[in-house]
């Protein structure tokens, strides 16, 4: 399934590791900033989520100074593995949430593969990176069918940054 921008995302009400939902998180309603992110990853078992996991942890008061409110990382895995990977890597404030079934990730648009090695799971989502404007639409999306090829956070920032401050409209709706 394809999203379209301006329109409504999928229901996204997941557990969040550590305690609380995503509900709790207000994606999409422009609370502390027009923008929420939602950062598909692929599990404990990727080297390139746990990079692009540990930078976003770091670098949240970054996106909220491009108008980022929420950001929220998402995946397959199971409760136990994803308060593995937060210890293991070291996330201390980014909201990650597990439990994300086969259905809703193909709902997002999501590609799905299935473990090819030991220490992946045996069905996990491919990554993929939603921004939602402040009515709770989409407003911007890159998905992969692999665990490379991720935008740069500082090419998301400038991006950002020039949406907000030019009141730049989603794209790509037509």
């Amino acid at each position: 399934m394809t999203l379209t921008p301006t329109r409504p995302t999928p229901v996204l009400d997941l557990p969040l590791t550590g305690g609380g939902s995503t509900d709790d998180l207000a994606l999409g309603t422009g609370a502390d900033g027009r923008f929420s992110v939602v950062v598909f990853f692929r599990g404990l078992h990727c080297p390139v989520c746990r990079k692009q996991l540990g930078e976003l942890d770091r670098r949240l008061s970054d996106l909220r100074e491009g108008g980022v409110g929420r950001v929220v990382a998402v995946s397959m895995e199971t409760p136990e593995r994803s308060a593995q990977l937060v210890q293991d890597w070291h996330l201390s404030d980014l909201p990650v949430a597990h439990g994300l079934t086969e259905e809703s990730a193909r709902e997002w648009g999501l590609f799905v593969s299935t473990s090819i090695k030991e220490g992946e799971p045996a069905v996990f989502n491919e990554p993929g990176i939603f921004v939602l404007d402040s009515d709770g639409s989409l407003f911007w999306s890159n998905v992969s069918t692999m665990p490379f090829g991720r935008p740069a956070i500082d090419d998301l920032l400038a991006g950002l940054k020039f949406a907000q401050d030019a009141d730049y409209p989603a794209r790509g709706a037509a």
